[in-house]
């Protein structure tokens, strides 16, 4: 019985340890892409979303990130703040908001580095469909582990917005 409840603990330790790892990648990646753009992940993630040429809707680039409509607020007043997007209202729909990127913005993703999204998006689309889901499967089962659902939580690996105030909602 010894020796089962050790093997756990080495278990629970291996873990832990897998998660320090990938915490310590993504604020590593973080601050890599700050010094090197100004931009937080979650905002460089917005404005690849805006880079097809187009503009978006911001209720769409929200959906499309899977965040709320308080964090899209927070994220398109920033970006635009620092002369990255640019949005404007809607002709027919006065609620509506359209984005796109600004000259500024086209130039800051040219010179953005691959971080580690990219690459975690590169591996994991090739891999076996079992071994996606398998790994959503566990990855899902740690975040319920660790806690509350959190509804706001997006796509993003971002350790400043866990320290950062949570925005007050405005219409779009």
């Amino acid at each position: 019985m010894l020796s089962r409840n050790k093997a756990l603990e080495n278990r629970t330790k291996s873990a832990l340890s897998a998660m320090r790892k990938i915490l310590r990648k993504t604020e590593l990646n973080s601050k890599a892409l700050m010094r090197e753009t100004g931009l937080t992940p979650s905002q460089l993630v917005f404005m690849q979303m805006l880079d097809d040429g187009d503009e978006q809707t911001a209720g769409h680039v929200a959906q499309r990130m899977g965040i709320t409509q308080a964090t899209t607020t927070a994220l398109i007043q920033k970006l635009e703040n620092q002369g990255m997007i640019v949005r404007r209202k809607g002709e027919s729909d006065r609620r509506q908001v359209w984005l796109s990127l600004t000259l500024r913005g086209r130039q800051i993703l040219e010179i953005a580095p691959d971080g580690v999204h990219a690459r975690f998006h590169e591996q994991f689309m090739e891999l076996e469909e079992w071994e996606q889901l398998m790994l959503i499967a566990a990855l899902e089962r740690v975040a319920t582990m660790l806690g509350e659902d959190d509804k706001d939580a997006a796509a993003v690996f971002d350790s400043r917005a866990v320290l950062e105030p949570k925005p007050v909602p405005d219409e779009f």
